[in-house]
């Protein structure tokens, strides 16, 4: 009892609808007050609100049963919200990230502040409503939702090209999902029911009926996630946005894509065909060594790490499609690593841009010199988005890799590319990060305080030539996360273990030669 009347579920309950609510209050907090610093101030207190009522429940979501909150009878639609262990993860790295991207914005974000952080709360609440959501309906409803936040950011505040770039976002993400609504209104009316929970029943469905859903569902989260062919839209959409919009499309909307796949094209009956769990795997093999070899040659950083996010996506589906412990588990460890490493990257950007007003890699070097501290930092993201041992990206990528290897519909060819992946990862990771940070000092100009009398001139803000306490304070609780991960990774994998292994079950019977043993010899050959 926390008091006189009111449980531990009461709380929970209650911390739930704070979450999903207060955003969305929040928002309209930001468009009606008078000054832009009243707005961020408003959403980053929101925003940290949001992420402290995420604590208890990430704790305790065990004893959290779903909440209805209303209905449509009449199509049965029930607003149920409520969470789990897999969902609980990815809910609390959206509220860890979203008060990070909002801080970063305050000295970037000058034109139309308060619509700004007012889109960003918005954003927020939709990106939570997708994981709070127990309805298929409801899950559709946020999950399109996230769509118009991200449309106005980038095309208000991004850069140069920043219409094309939210244009092609919109039309790209929007027509795939279209595919993904046709399957939740077939499967839903076909079942009786759009509830979460039994939504993954499919004993009435025919194989043919499972073929046709399970291509509708990839064919919308395929292109959120994105997977190859159907990426094209990702690296400008990443390359335009400004820093925050970046963060937040790379550390979660992307997530949106491997978490519908997980929620939806799993349970359908994934392992029931064989022949798609093929083509996806060979897809994602393709879009992990496609992405890291488009990504060696760019010499645009921001766009660099854009085009990473392609391949490392790659292996968070391929482990989604190895469909056993190791990689499923993975593939969810892989979705939290990927939003904190590619997140803080964007965030390091960001700042070098603030100061010298270019991503040009041949523009910038030895910047080890003038920005110690900032090269700490940049070098740990880099390490931890490579996977290097004891950092958090290395357990991910291992289990997902090691998932592919023991499956019995990928095996050991898959592996072994995905294996090339890490490599060409690493050399096009540290070659940038080499001509980055150390060598001869070259930065924009003769005179290296010219980027940041542009940057007073434009905001009013005088940056110092290093990282100031503001963007400490961003930078170093990722990094602690970075570090606890990497060395305590049990946090998350034992936590979703249960969840993980009663999801992939009822895929795993139509399938022969899905017993431990068999499963241990296919991985073996």
């Amino acid at each position: 009892m926390l008091a006189d009347g009111l449980t531990i579920e009461d709380g929970l309950g209650l911390a739930l609808v704070v979450v999903l609510a207060l955003p969305m209050i929040g928002a309209i907090i930001c468009a009606l007050v008078r000054g832009a610093r009243d707005a961020r101030w408003v959403a980053l207190g929101v925003s940290l609100v949001c992420f402290a009522a995420t604590i208890p429940l990430l704790l305790h979501h065990k004893d959290l049963k779903p909440l209805s909150l209303g209905e449509i009878s009449a199509i049965n639609f029930y607003f149920h919200i409520g969470i789990d262990s897999i969902s609980v993860w990815l809910l609390a790295l959206t509220t860890f990230l979203m008060p990070l991207a909002i801080a970063a914005s305050f000295a970037s974000i000058k034109e139309r502040p308060k619509e700004y952080y007012a889109w960003m709360l918005l954003l927020n609440a939709s990106m939570v409503g997708v994981f709070l959501a127990r309805d298929a309906l409801l899950f559709y409803v946020f999950f399109e939702l996230t769509l118009v936040p991200m449309f106005f950011i980038i095309g208000i505040w991004g850069g140069p090209e920043r219409r094309a770039a939210a244009g092609k976002f919109f039309l790209f993400t929007f027509t795939g999902s279209l595919f993904t609504l046709a399957a939740i209104i077939y499967l839903g009316i076909k079942s009786g029911s759009f509830d979460l929970a039994t939504f993954g029943q499919t004993s009435i469905l025919s194989d043919k009926e499972r073929f046709w859903l399970l291509l509708g569902f990839l064919a919308g989260f395929a292109v959120k996630v994105p997977l190859f062919p159907v990426h094209t839209w990702l690296p400008l959409a990443h390359t335009e946005a400004p820093t925050a919009g970046s963060v937040i499309l790379a550390g979660v909307l992307l997530k949106l894509g491997t978490y519908g796949i997980l929620r939806f094209a799993v349970p359908v009956g994934f392992g029931s065909n064989p022949t798609v769990l093929a083509i996806v795997g060979i897809l994602c093999i393709i879009g992990i060594i496609y992405g890291a070899l488009v990504a060696w040659v760019q010499q645009d950083i921001k766009k660099l790490v854009a085009y990473s996010s392609v391949s490392h996506l790659g292996f968070c589906v391929l482990g989604l499609a190895a469909l056993n412990v190791e990689g499923v588990s993975g593939s969810i460890l892989y979705m939290i690593n990927h939003g904190l490493s590619t997140g803080a990257l964007f965030l390091v950007i960001g700042m070098v841009y603030d100061r010298y007003h270019t991503r040009d890699i041949n523009q910038l070097s030895g910047l080890a010199r003038k920005m110690p501290i900032f090269a700490f930092f940049f070098i740990l993201f880099t390490l931890s988005s490579i996977g290097l041992p004891g950092l958090n990206g290395f357990v991910s990528e291992f289990l997902t890799i090691l998932g592919a290897f023991k499956s019995p519909h990928l095996g050991i060819g898959f592996g072994t590319l995905a294996a090339l992946g890490i490599i060409l990862g690493a050399v096009y990771m540290l070659h940038m990060a080499a001509r980055v940070i150390w060598g001869p000092l070259k930065t924009p100009g003769d005179d290296h305080s010219h980027g940041h009398a542009a940057h007073e001139a434009k905001t009013g803000e005088t940056l110092p030539v290093d990282l100031n306490r503001r963007e400490l304070a961003i930078l170093i609780p990722i990094a602690v996360m970075v570090v606890v991960l990497g060395v305590l990774p049990n946090i998350v994998l034992k936590s979703v273990d249960a969840s993980v292994r009663q999801l992939i079950t009822p895929t795993d019977q139509p399938l022969p030669q899905t017993s431990p043993q068999n499963v241990a010899v296919a991985g073996a050959r």
